[in-house]
């Protein structure tokens, strides 16, 4: 009798074989509790396990955990993502001839004499975590609608909060949109929302000495500021970190990222007062209405408070150094909802961000400021140290 159902609970003393059930095989139909022994399904002395027969990808998180927890199908999915149209190259040198070692799962280029992995130019590269742990970090922070924190992911996987913190900042690097700067939203007769805001703790809450300091500056001026566009057509959101909301920086930003001659709406702050120039513009003033017939910015204020929900609720504090990522990461999600009227699932999420992962690598001295060490070779510090007499 073959399997009935992608995955089903059974004891232990039954056995899938090549040939079918090797002794005492389940009862037709659903498994029930009243075919195991014990008075329920929780007893301590009943061994239950998950055999899974999946052709298919996982579309769940409990099935996406199961299905990489298999070395072998955790890097053949790798392959896929990697090497989408089935053409196999060295990352390194692009040559096709090479050889592969079975029982490492690496290959071996010809041409440039150098061993490859599924990760090599990829945000994985030089990573001794296993891809179990990767696809699950990937699965985890694609579609956790407000995110993951490294503490959780660390106790979720088993490994230290550091290594977890370096993973997420990578798995964000690959969530960044590839498109942002290549192609504009909006077009003649498009409508596009045009918004920013301000992100940074409370000056009630900072010490008085730092609150203070803080305040002498002038207002929000320890805020981190970020402008975002919202494309009601595409449903999409594009967004960056901006030094300031002076007026050239402002329209700079639409310049660069909305058509010429798209309709765009705003509040009435003073640096948006020239976009009539370039744009068919309309304002709403929030002091006095928030909808005028289709006069609105609701659109990207919604995605304004996902993006804080996240960095107040599971973020907490977040570097003005490191936001531009955690950014990207509400972007990436927020983009990958809907499309075309069809809704998404976790599983095509998921493979979005795989599709982000090659071609892209971030080194813990580039995260962390830290490139100019004199343990790094590479950034050509270690010849310029200056001996101290």
């Amino acid at each position: 009798m073959g399997v009935r159902s992608p995955h089903r609970r059974v004891n232990l003393n039954f056995i899938l074989g090549n040939g079918g059930w090797r002794g005492t095989p389940p009862p037709p139909g659903p498994l029930k509790s009243a075919d195991l022994p014990g008075k329920n399904i929780l007893d301590a002395h009943v061994h239950l396990v998950y055999i899974l027969c999946m052709a298919h990808e996982p579309k769940t998180l409990q099935e996406a955990i199961a299905y990489f927890s298999d070395p072998e199908r955790a890097f053949q999915y790798a392959v896929k993502m990697r090497f989408p149209d089935g053409r196999i190259y060295c990352p390194r040198c692009g040559a096709e001839k090479f050889s592969f070692i079975k029982t490492r799962r690496i290959w071996f280029c010809y041409a440039c004499k150098k061993q490859f992995t599924v990760k090599v130019k990829t945000i994985m590269e030089d990573s001794a975590l296993g891809l179990d742990k990767w696809m699950v970090a990937i699965w985890m922070l694609a579609n956790c609608k407000n995110g993951i924190s490294s503490h959780e992911l660390a106790r979720s996987l088993g490994i230290t909060q550091k290594s977890a913190w370096f993973m997420l900042q990578r798995i964000r690097e690959a969530l960044k949109e590839r498109s942002f700067g290549g192609t504009k939203l909006g077009g003649s007769g498009s409508e596009v929302e045009a918004d920013e805001t301000f992100v940074g703790g409370k000056a009630s809450n900072m010490h008085t000495g730092r609150r203070k300091a803080q305040e002498a500056k002038g207002p929000l001026m320890n805020k981190t500021i970020v402008q975002g566009m919202y494309d009601r057509e595409l449903r999409k959101v594009r967004c960056t970190v901006i030094p300031n909301v002076r007026r050239d920086t402002l329209q700079n930003m639409l310049l660069k990222n909305i058509k010429y001659g798209s309709t765009v709406y705003t509040d009435n702050a003073v640096g948006y007062d020239k976009v009539s120039y370039n744009f068919v513009h309309d304002v709403i003033n929030h002091t006095q209405e928030y909808v005028r017939g289709r006069v609105h910015t609701n659109s990207i204020e919604n995605f304004w408070s996902l993006l804080k929900r996240g960095l107040k609720g599971t973020y907490v504090c977040v570097e003005p150094f490191h936001l531009s990522r955690y950014v990207d990461e509400q972007v990436f999600r927020f983009n990958n909802r809907k499309e075309h009227g069809h809704k998404i699932t976790d599983a095509e999420r998921f493979a979005a961000a795989m599709s982000g992962l090659a071609g892209r690598r971030l080194t813990y001295s580039d995260l962390t400021g830290k490139s100019d060490s004199p343990h790094h070779e590479a950034t050509g510090t270690r010849t310029e140290v200056q001996e101290p007499f």
